[in-house]
Order: C-alpha cells, then sequence, then structure tokens
C-alpha cells in the first residue's frame, strides 16, 4: 500500500452502485468498485476485491494502479461447494440474503460480509469473508450448511476456496507459475516447485505414509506479477487436502475434505475456518501474513535464546557406532574452530523407547554420561542430546511394560515408524504425556545437558488413534494434541534450564505450524540439496519470524559437501558433523582433512563475525521463482547482507531494499571491493559461479 486507508474510508468500503454519489468521500478503492459492473454481493479493501453473483459463484479480483484499476486473479466459479454421496456437487445456490456488518476482535476493526442462499435441493449455504484494517489483502473466510429439505442429505466430501489463479495470457515466461505447498511426502520432495502442464499435488495434512505426515495448512501459487494464498486458520491440525493442480487456464488451489456423513435435517455442517489473500512477489508475504493472524489467535512461535543462534558440531558423523572416546577425541577441533555445541546423536541409547544408556559405551551408567557431559563443558562448549520420542521399540520395557500407550488404528493394529522399527505412541494419553516429561528431566535435569535434539519424520504428524484404553472422545484428538505433548517437554526443559534450546526436526518433512510454539530452533531437517537448504530458510523465516533460529542442517548434506554459502549467506546457522582426526568408517567418511579445515574455518569465522541469524531476513525483495539469480537479503545493524546463488550469472543485477543514498558494496568472503551504487534502483554488475555474498554498507 503506498497509502494508509484511514478506519472511516474502510468502514465505508461497500460494493454496490447506492455508494456512487458519495465518491467525493471515498478511498480510490471505492471509486474503484463505485465504478465496476455491480455484483448482487461484494466485500473489498485497498488490496483485495471479492464478488458473489446470484448463484453464490465468486471472483477475485487484486487492486492495481491508476491506469489498471484490477487485476483478474479468478474467473466466476463455485468456490466452495458440497459432494453427494452418488457424486453429485451441490454447488449452485440462489443468493436470498446479504448484509455488511463491522468487526471488532483480535485482528482489530474490519468489514465483513455474509450472504445466504439455498440449493434447489433445500441446502442452505451460509458464506462471510471479513477483511480487517491491519491485514490487508487477507480475507477471513467462514462456510457452514444447514439441510432445509426435509430429508437427510448423505454427504462424502466438501471442497472451501476452490479457486484457479489464471494466467496472465500473452506471452509469458516458463513455468508462467510457482508453488509453495506446506504438506509432507514420503520422497521429501521440494516445498517451493514450479506448476508446469500435467502438475497435480494433493497436500493432505494427515498421513501420507505409515510415519509421514502433517504440515503447515498453506498452498500458494503464483505468477510473476502476483500471486494467490488459501489455507485454514484452525488452531490445531485438520485432516483435509490443499490440492495444486495445473489447469489449462491457470493454477488452482483449494481446501478439500473427504467424509461419510448424512447431514440430517435441520443439522448443519461447519466447515474450518479458513482464509484467502493475494500476494505480490513469491509466497514469503502469504506466509507472514498467517503467521501474525494465528499470533492474534493465540498460536506463537517461540522465541529463542541467545544460545540457539550459536553454531553447532554433531558427532552423527561417526553415525551409530559413535563412542565416548571418538567425541572426546574430537572436542578440542570443534573448538578450536569457533563452533560452540557438541550434539551426541543416535547411538547412545539401549533402544528407543525406554532411552537408558547403552551399556557397552556407558559401563557405569548416569556416571559416564555426566562425565562426557562434563568434557564438552570443560572445552566451553554446549552439550545438547539426541532422541526420538513417541515411539517405543519392540523390545523394550516401554512396550513390554506399558503397551496401553500405542497409538492404534480402527483395526487395533499399531503404527510403524519405519527408520527406527519402532511403534507409534499416542501423544493424547495422559501417561504418554508424562513419560515424555520424566526424560526431559533426566536429560537436562540429571545428566545436565544444555539442550534436546527431538528428531524423526514421525513427530510431524500422527493418525487417528482408536486405543479403547485412551477414552478419546474421537479419534482425531491424537492429530490434534500433538503439539500438546511438545508443550508439555518444551516447558519442562525451560523450567530447569531456561536458555534450554529445544530443537525439533521433523526429518524431511514440511514442518507443523501447531509445533512452532514448543522449539525455538528449526534445522533445514535433512536437506536433500542446497536448493532446499535455502528455500526452507525462506519458508520458516516467513513462518517462525524474521530472525528465527533456522539451521542450515548438517553442511555435508549440501550441494558439494562444502555448501556454507547456502547457510551463512541466507541469514541461517552453521552446522556440520565432521569426524577428527580419524574416521573409524571405511567409506562415506566425513573426515575434516587439512584442504576441507581452512574452507570450516573461514566460514565459522564469518559465521561468528557477523551473525546473520539476528538480523531481519528480507524474503519480500526478490521472488524466489522468477528472479535470476536466486536472491536473499538480510538486514542487520544498518547494512543490507546479498546472497546470490546459480551455477554461473554474468550480467547485472537490481539491489533492492536500500534506503536513499550511496553504498559500498564489498564481497565479504572473498574480501573485495565491488564499488558504489545509488539506491534506489541501483545495479550491480557481476560475474560468479555457485555464490555470491555481498554487503552493502552507507558510503
Amino acid at each position: 500500500m503506498n497509502a494508509p486507508t484511514t478506519r472511516r474510508d474502510f468502514l465505508k468500503l461497500v460494493a454496490s452502485a447506492s455508494v456512487a454519489g458519495h465518491a467525493g468521500a471515498l478511498s480510490a478503492a471505492q471509486t474503484r468498485d463505485a465504478q465496476a459492473p455491480a455484483a448482487p454481493a461484494a466485500i473489498g479493501d485497498d488490496v483485495l476485491r471479492i464478488e458473489l453473483d446470484n448463484t453464490m459463484r465468486s471472483r477475485i479480483s487484486r487492486r492495481g494502479s491508476a491506469a489498471s484499476p484490477e487485476i483478474e486473479l479468478t474467473r466466476w466459479n463455485a468456490s466452495d461447494y458440497l459432494v453427494l454421496a452418488d457424486g453429485r456437487r451441490v454447488d449452485e445456490f440462489t443468493l436470498n440474503d446479504r448484509s455488511q456488518q463491522s468487526v471488532d476482535g483480535p485482528h482489530g476493526t474490519g468489514r465483513a460480509l455474509t450472504a445466504v442462499g439455498t440449493s434447489a435441493s433445500g441446502i442452505e449455504k451460509t458464506v462471510r469473508f471479513e477483511l480487517y484494517q491491519r491485514h490487508p489483502g487477507f480475507a477471513v473466510l467462514k462456510v457452514s450448511y444447514r439441510n432445509r429439505s426435509g430429508q437427510p442429505a448423505a454427504l462424502s466430501a466438501w471442497h472451501c476456496a476452490n479457486v484457479t489463479l489464471v494466467s496472465a495470457g500473452g506471452e509469458h515466461e516458463e513455468p508462467e507459475f510457482w508453488t509453495y505447498s506446506g504438506s509432507t511426502h514420503e520422497d521429501r520432495r521440494d516445498w517451493v516447485q514450479p506448476v508446469r502442464a500435467g502438475f497435480t499435488q494433493d497436500n493432505y495434512m494427515g498421513m501420507t505414509a505409515s510415519d509421514y505426515g502433517g504440515g503447515t495448512p498453506i498452498v500458494d501459487v503464483w505468477r510473476r506479477d502476483c500471486g494467490i494464498a488459501v489455507g485454514h486458520l484452525e488452531t490445531t491440525p485438520r485432516l483435509v487436502s490443499l490440492p495444486v493442480k495445473h489447469q489449462a487456464d491457470g493454477a488452482s488451489v483449494g481446501i478439500a475434505a473427504k467424509l461419510k456423513r448424512s447431514l440430517a435435517p435441520n443439522e448443519s455442517l461447519e466447515i474450518p475456518e479458513s482464509f484467502i489473500t493475494t500476494h505480490t512477489g513469491d509466497y514469503f508475504t502469504a506466509l507472514v501474513a498467517y503467521r501474525q493472524i494465528m499470533a492474534e489467535r493465540g498460536l506463537r512461535p517461540a522465541t529463542p535464546p541467545e544460545a540457539a543462534y550459536e553454531p553447532i558440531w554433531c558427532a552423527w558423523g561417526y553415525e551409530r557406532e559413535c563412542t565416548p572416546q571418538l567425541i572426546e577425541g574430537t572436542l578440542p577441533k570443534v573448538k578450536d574452530l569457533g563452533l560452540k555445541w557438541a550434539v551426541i546423536d543416535d547411538g547412545w541409547q539401549s533402544n528407543v523407547g525406554d532411552w537408558n544408556l547403552d551399556p557397552a559405551k556407558f559401563p557405569k551408567g548416569a556416571d559416564d554420561m555426566r562425565r562426557l557431559v562434563g568434557k564438552i563443558r570443560d572445552e566451553t562448549l554446549k552439550p545438547r542430546l539426541w532422541v526420538a520420542p513417541l515411539a517405543a521399540a519392540p523390545g523394550s520395557d516401554l512396550l513390554h511394560d506399558h503397551s496401553d500407550m500405542l497409538l492404534l488404528d480402527r483395526n487395533g493394529a499399531p503404527q510403524l515408524v519405519s527408520w527406527w522399527n519402532s511403534l507409534y505412541l499416542c501423544p493424547a494419553y495422559g501417561k504418554t504425556v508424562e513419560y515424555h516429561r520424566a526424560l526431559v528431566r533426566r536429560f537436562i535435569g540429571e545428566w545436565g545437558f544444555a539442550g534436546l535434539k527431538i528428531d524423526g519424520q514421525h513427530l510431524n504428524g500422527v493418525a487417528p488413534c482408536y486405543n479403547p484404553k485412551h477414552q478419546h472422545a474421537r479419534p482425531e484428538e491424537s492429530v490434534e494434541k500433538l503439539q500438546d505433548l511438545f508443550q508439555a517437554m518444551y516447558t519442562t526443559a525451560l523450567e530447569i534450564v531456561p536458555t534450554a534450546v529445544m530443537e525439533l526436526c521433523p526429518c524431511g518433512t514440511a514442518y507443523s505450524f501447531f509445533e512452532f510454539a514448543s522449539m525455538n530452533q528449526a534445522p533445514a531437517s535433512d536437506p536433500e540439496s542446497s536448493w532446499q537448504v535455502r528455500h526452507k530458510g525462506k519458508t520458516l523465516k516467513a513462518l517462525m519470524g524474521p530472525s528465527a533460529a533456522f539451521a542450515g542442517d548438517h553442511v555435508e548434506l549440501s550441494d558439494g559437501k562444502d555448501d556454507f554459502a547456502s547457510t551463512v549467506g541466507i541469514g541461517a546457522v552453521v552446522s556440520t558433523k565432521f569426524t577428527w582426526p580419524k574416521d573409524p568408517k571405511p567409506k562415506d567418511s566425513f573426515l575434516l582433512t587439512p584442504e576441507k579445515e581452512a574452507l570450516w574455518r573461514r566460514w565459522i569465522a564469518l559465521y561468528n563475525e557477523h551473525m546473520l541469524p539476528k538480523g531481519t531476513y528480507r524474503g519480500e525483495l526478490y521472488d524466489i521463482g522468477f528472479d535470476r539469480p536466486e536472491t536473499h537479503v538480510v538486514e542487520k545493524a544498518g547494512r543490507l547482507y546479498y546472497a546470490l546463488y546459480a551455477r554461473s550469472f554474468k550480467g547485472s543485477v537490481p539491489i533492492r531494499g536500500l534506503p536513499p543514498g550511496k553504498y559500498r558494496v564489498r564481497d565479504y568472503f572473498h574480501d573485495r571491493d565491488l564499488g558504489e551504487i545509488a539506491a534506489p534502483g541501483g545495479r550491480l554488475t557481476v560475474d560468479f559461479e555457485r555464490f555470491l555474498v555481498l554487503e552493502a554498507s552507507p558510503a
């Protein structure tokens, strides 16, 4: 918005010919409404306009400029409808009533449009759009149905916010669309993808494999000039899909759920509260708006302590054969390189579930572990312990003595956690929660760890639980209360050590937004490429906050196994799993050779010097889908830090985000001065391979 809309103007906003006579008191957006063809019902603000026709089909437009008043986002279509058990769609509703109201609540003041219509079969639909002054372009959507027919209606599905972002037409870039999807997949695919012909992705928020599921309930599609995002606004997970599909005329998004339900006469069906929003640039600003809305509803990401920004060494380079002796032998090099954390990873435990110490590695039990923790602290490093909760291995005492904790499906069968060949525990069962609180007290309170690495793809979501011993009101309680288990672990840790770092690594999954309140560090969760490190970083800086303690995960997982630039440049925490002075594994060695050490030392020193994660990530400045080279920006202490990525690039690039003035630009990895530019509108001629990291400071 180039200029703010006054509350008076906003509350006057209506979309009917009757306001034309008041044009002298209207905002520019309202004047355009008055000039547009009248729709039976409409609402808008200075960014977004939503219209309904006489059959309650909708059309969405984005506000443009005086030269181009509106940008068409969608064409008229039935965006909210029911599917009957016989496959017929109930998607035409004769508009009977519409009204506008002022609203005032956790999102501030605004305006609402409520419309009511009835289908030929007697199903009544009520749809309500709410627009708020402090969230321009973000429409809260509430949809409900009531059976007025006098006969039961057998339902098989509902659809909500089902819209297609239309093609801009004419010649365009290929692909014309990109998408962000917050869903989880066993193949650990990218969260950000191009939308080409044939692209389709269901984005189910439940389990998509035995131990893969959950996510963040948002999908976004955008083209070069603008985009549209939809999602639900409930404060607990819902078992819905958010399909994205390439269409002949654009790219579609929506929210849907299957159900087997008979709607009795006069009975209602409430659809989860949802949203539709529009934006320019890529998906970043839509995710920021979602985070802000959810914070106003009480779901806020945790605030990271200072220790969450400190660089990390993890013993996983030794894998499960790691011993206390190997760790102790590596600690001097860890300290010498400037790293601050030492993480004891998978392999210390007797089994998954009991979480007792392996007697072969810790013959004196807890005394040996406390001794190792002391060795870590003697090197002025902080100790962190890996654990994979919510799972129990066959043969564990926990499973033998407390089988009542198991999560069971409708047939009474347990759910498999594949990586550890273990079984799911139910997070909504009180005994499970208390057991995990006791584990945290042992690890942090008794053994002396300063934080935990909570790990496993199975932690992002669970299946509905039918275990009769748990007496759930609904099987979905297990899905909805997973976040409560993590909150119990988080608060227990902070009661013991207020500065504890609670890292959650749901390996390869898309992260559940509902768990961000119970963690204060998020890694790139086993990235399969440097591209994943970077777009996961952009995503989590939007969802957790611009100064979130996002870690790039082990640099050995990046392109070339040494791409520190994709971590440091985007403002992520450095992490490595090198082995030293020897690596006992015959292959897949992560030995820190002298050549590697020089590179590791250089990047870790730069990280500690600039500490970019503490700055403000400026994800709105560059479009990760369309801008080339790919560019990320962090603002810190009056300077802007730019990170450019490409296989190779030679040409002129725009330098965005600088306040008016002159700036010196320096390549801070190669320590080269690249000259002076003027802002705004400055450009820089560059020539690089893989990456270029820049610091722009006032001249």
